[in-house]
């Protein structure tokens, strides 16, 4: 069954949704090599979505299927099938914010004050907020990164701030990959003044 998939199209002519996600489910018993009593049957439900490039497949696992990528959840949940896979989608959207926070400013908790641990959760969720969104005005690349990558090639820049005739200079390394990102980003936040007369 085609699913409403972010970036689909409503095509009003054909009164369906253009995507090339497509969600089934099935019926599956799991654990059937353990004790029968250790059996769990529930619902199988699996997503696929076109690959946009069949030859990115990764190399050395014989793939039936190169033009499909396939993701399955089993559930026992009660919804109607695509609100069950849309429920689970999101819960993979939010574990990976979870792991991006704990890769990075949650890494330093618990202390062992409640006080400082609930400061150090608002804090780390505004650095996270505020990351995501220097990535987005970056570029379309690191509007999809992980906020570690953000950090490493955009924030965390080598470079030298020199004065030179009375003015501030920023020297960033040449042949920098993510230069243009840098420029959309600082270009954004602080944008030029006009020079008085």
């Amino acid at each position: 069954m085609p699913i409403t998939y972010p970036d689909a199209i409503f095509d009003e002519e054909q009164q369906r949704w253009i995507s090339d996600a497509e969600v089934a489910e099935v019926t599956y018993t799991a654990f059937t090599s353990r004790k029968k009593a250790e059996h769990v049957t529930a619902r199988l439900i699996v997503r696929r979505v076109k690959r946009l490039n069949p030859a990115s497949a990764p190399a050395g696992q014989n793939e039936l299927f190169t033009v499909w990528r396939h993701h399955a959840v089993f559930t026992d949940s009660p919804l109607p099938m695509l609100d069950a896979e849309a429920t689970h989608r999101d819960h993979a959207i939010v574990e990976q914010i979870i792991a991006d926070l704990k890769a990075g400013p949650l890494a330093h908790m618990p202390s062992g004050v409640f006080n400082a641990n609930a400061a150090w959760t608002v804090i780390a969720a505004m650095a996270f907020n505020f990351t995501r969104a220097a990535g987005t005005l970056a570029s379309r690349l690191h509007a999809r990164t992980r906020t570690t990558t953000i950090r490493t090639q955009l924030v965390n820049v080598a470079a030298r701030v020199v004065n030179h005739a009375r003015t501030w200079r920023l020297h960033l390394p040449a042949n920098w990959p993510w230069q243009q990102a840098w420029e959309n980003l600082f270009t954004v936040v602080h944008p030029a003044r006009p020079v008085p007369a």
